[in-house]
């Protein structure tokens, strides 16, 4: 009996692609929300929670960066002790209850509750079904993996557009509550297909890493003693028992993150037993978790800065005869990057292979470079956005925000692809689980820091702005000019595994 297939891949391919597809819709519908919702005035006709912009962007920052962090246990819990077929189910079902918990109409510290269910999701789901991804094409050429992560890609990325213009309509147009469920509604739909279409996966992610019984009890010991410790922390910040706010919690958080990075990469670089090779492989990895912290933190002002540059600052007239207010939901400009991303992929994909050809590909040290310095690039035209609205008095066009999205777009594609695939060839062999965990905790610093940023940036005048994007502009410029100058001396460093 032959596999059935879909497309010339796996017929379990299409069941993960779709569940992706309404995750990601799921996440991107509520994220492009989240800081318009909670800023919104409490008293207005769709009326939010009306909390300072600082503090707003304080309470994005601690979600999305959780979301990344948590997918580091999310990972340990489905190898360990439930598998990945099981964490993403119960992951997708925490999704969307947590989804449905911030449609309803409460005091805040439910709706928190709700972020709180998401972001255990989130870590449950996100990194698993990747994997599952991969346990499709054991044993089969690398290129057919290739091309099957790409068609998955694709569907993150088709979710990720499509949900603004839904969910952010819906939203913003009418209910931010209504929104939310719309989100939680499509994760729904999500598990359906998933349940119904689960058998396809055969025994891909079934079980998980065999385990004697006393360790396997062991670990549920320790992810209840775990989960125990941290429900009591997070309840003696709610109570006030530790007098911290929000935003002093991100910032030592935040602060936390970049230390145990520092930690991390200080007692491997200079006590394991490396290499002199391997040493320097990690002082790489080390350079590229710097970079990655610092793209992230401005490429994610797309749901911080920029939602509020687009409510405050953007002309959104067009089809405003539509919806109650007279102008299109800001939250849609959420929509650009990822149909940029869509639309470009298969260029750049196009590009990097006829560069290969004649020897000219650039070298992953110098993609990181071209992506900081895009980044960079980005928040020039920002910067001049913000210069055109001070002296216009008015609102400027929409195309300058949609500039600023394809430069991120255009950094993104440089950077972004040849990370996870640089960690996992650079890091030795014992470590390389751990290293793969340093990219996600980059991640979650630069969300973090997208959320601390952007909720300052947005409480300010818009006579500030410039200022504050040409500081953003040559930070992210200049490290990106300072890593292409040095890509030679990095690409050294790597050794074998630059080729």
């Amino acid at each position: 009996m032959t596999e059935k297939t879909w497309a010339g891949h796996p017929r379990g391919l299409a069941t993960l692609f779709m569940t992706e597809f309404f995750e990601r819709f799921t996440y991107y519908g509520m994220r492009a929300l989240l800081i318009l919702f909670l800023t919104a005035a409490a008293t207005a006709d769709n009326p939010g929670f009306g909390i300072a912009r600082e503090t707003a962007g304080a309470i994005y920052g601690l979600y999305t960066g959780a979301v990344y962090l948590f997918s580091l246990p999310g990972g340990w819990i489905a190898d360990r002790l439930i598998g990945q077929r099981k964490a993403v189910f119960w992951g997708g079902v925490l999704i969307m209850i947590g989804n449905f918990t911030l449609a309803i109409p409460a005091p805040p510290a439910v709706f928190y509750l709700g972020l709180a269910i998401i972001v255990v999701g989130v870590g449950l789901l996100k990194p698993n079904i990747s994997a599952i991804v991969g346990e499709l094409y054991r044993d089969q050429p690398g290129a057919r993996r290739d091309a099957g992560f790409s068609i998955f890609y694709m569907g993150i990325n088709l979710g990720a557009f499509i949900a603004p213009l839904v969910a952010g309509t819906i939203g913003e147009g009418w209910s931010w509550r209504g929104g939310f469920f719309c989100a939680g509604l499509f994760m729904g739909l999500g598990l359906l297909q998933y349940k119904l279409t689960e058998h396809y996966l055969g025994d891909a992610g079934l079980e998980p890493h065999a385990a004697t019984a006393a360790e396997r009890a062991r670990n549920w010991k320790l992810l209840a003693l775990s989960a125990a410790l941290l429900i009591v922390l997070v309840g003696l910040l709610y109570a006030g028992v530790i007098p911290l706010g929000i935003t002093e919690l991100a910032q030592i958080v935040g602060s936390g993150m970049v230390a145990l990075a520092f930690v991390f990469f200080g007692y491997v670089l200079f006590f394991a037993d490396l290499t002199r090779e391997e040493r320097g492989r990690v002082a790489v990895i080390a350079i590229f978790f710097l970079c990655a912290a610092l793209f992230w933190a401005g490429f994610e002002q797309a749901a911080t800065t920029f939602n509020l540059f687009a409510q405050d600052y953007t002309d959104r007239s067009a089809l405003g005869g539509f919806f109650p207010d007279g102008v299109h939901p800001a939250s849609w400009y959420q929509s650009a990057n990822p149909l940029f991303i869509i639309l470009l992929s298969p260029f750049f994909a196009w590009l990097w292979v006829t560069l290969g050809r004649r020897n000219l590909d650039p070298s992953a040290p110098a993609k990181f470079g071209l992506g900081l310095v895009q980044l960079g690039l980005g928040f020039v035209v920002l910067m001049w956005a913000a210069e055109l609205a001070i002296e216009s008095g008015g609102k400027v066009a929409p195309t300058w925000l949609l500039l600023t999205y394809l430069l991120h777009t255009t950094g993104e594609l440089c950077l972004s692809p040849v990370g996870l695939s640089n960690v996992t060839k650079l890091s030795p062999p014992r470590y390389v689980g751990q290293m793969m965990g340093t990219w996600f905790l980059g991640a979650a610093v630069g969300n973090l820091a997208a959320g601390l940023i952007g909720g300052h940036v947005g409480a300010g005048s818009i006579e500030a702005m410039p200022g504050q994007f040409l500081n953003m502009a040559l930070i992210g410029g200049t490290a990106g000019i300072v890593l292409l100058l040095f890509s030679g001396v990095i690409k050294r460093m790597m050794g074998t595994a630059a080729q």
